[in-house]
């Protein structure tokens, strides 16, 4: 049970390694007119497609381990043990290949997926020769299912990340006031609200808000311009910011009043207000 798991589990990197190469592929097509912000998100949409196939996957292996507990067959140990050994080269070297693009959650899916592999390959080894010493059929569909436990678990943590992304959700290492009271250092910088962070996956990032300022003639507004930018690429790797300029001063009814702390709006977690 434990190896047919192993195989079926291995069995699913090939599409798995088809959609990453292709997505990879695809990440790399340049901005068009349909596709403004480029296709960034391939790679993230590769990633979630394969976490889920493994999820289903997973679910499969733990229905056969525990079909295999109610009706233990025999096994055959040295089988399981040569082409499990023969396995761990296989995905050790994809695994070792692999750990320079574990920045990229695409690559990191299959990363995780391959180590999920070897580490199978490592306790199939090792029940082969306990069965072999003590005749106990019980561990084959044991083995079965912490294999395919172990595929649930790496498959959850890239399928919440992707999914994340996917629904245009905030760097997980960035804090919207955090950016928010950088770009108030800016000079001339009032006030900044409606600030909106999103990733564009492959460790893109987009920036949208708005900035109030005093009354000032265009080049001024150009070079706070360039400013808000600057900050925005320096200090947090955004490369798309968009900024909407207010001018100070707007009379009350305007909706523009000066709060003295961060104020969160309830439905828009990152829909903000900041002043100096």
């Amino acid at each position: 049970m434990a190896l047919l798991n192993d195989a079926v589990h291995n069995l699913s990197d090939v599409p798995a390694l088809g959609i990453s190469y292709l997505a990879m592929r695809w990440a790399e097509r340049p901005a068009d007119s349909e596709k403004t912000y480029g296709y960034h998100r391939a790679g993230t949409l590769a990633a979630f497609t394969n976490a889920f196939v493994l999820v289903l996957l997973s679910l499969w292996l733990g229905y056969e381990a525990f079909q295999r507990f109610r009706a233990p067959v025999a096994v055959v140990e040295s089988w399981m043990m040569w082409t499990s050994v023969a396995a761990l080269a296989v995905n050790g070297g994809i695994t070792l290949a692999l750990v320079r693009g574990r920045g990229d959650l695409n690559l990191r899916s299959i990363l995780v997926h391959n180590f999920g592999d070897a580490l199978s390959n490592i306790a199939i080894i090792a029940g082969a020769l306990i069965i072999h010493a003590t005749g106990d059929s019980w561990i084959d569909p044991l083995l079965g299912l912490a294999i395919g436990l172990l595929v649930l678990w790496s498959s959850i943590g890239i399928l919440r990340e992707s999914s994340h992304i996917l629904l245009e959700g905030r760097p997980l290492d960035l804090r919207v006031e955090d950016v928010a009271r950088a770009i108030l250092t800016v000079e001339g910088v009032q006030e900044v609200h409606d600030v909106h962070l999103w990733s564009l996956g492959g460790g893109h990032h987009a920036l949208s808000l708005h900035a109030r300022i005093p009354d000032m003639h265009l080049d001024g507004c150009e070079r706070l311009l360039v400013s808000i930018q600057r900050v925005a690429a320096k200090e947090f790797g955004v490369e798309h910011t968009t900024v909407q300029l207010e001018r100070a001063g707007l009379p009350s009814k305007s909706g523009y009043g000066t709060c003295e702390k961060i104020a969160f709006t309830p439905a828009i977690e990152n829909s903000i207000r900041v002043v100096r």
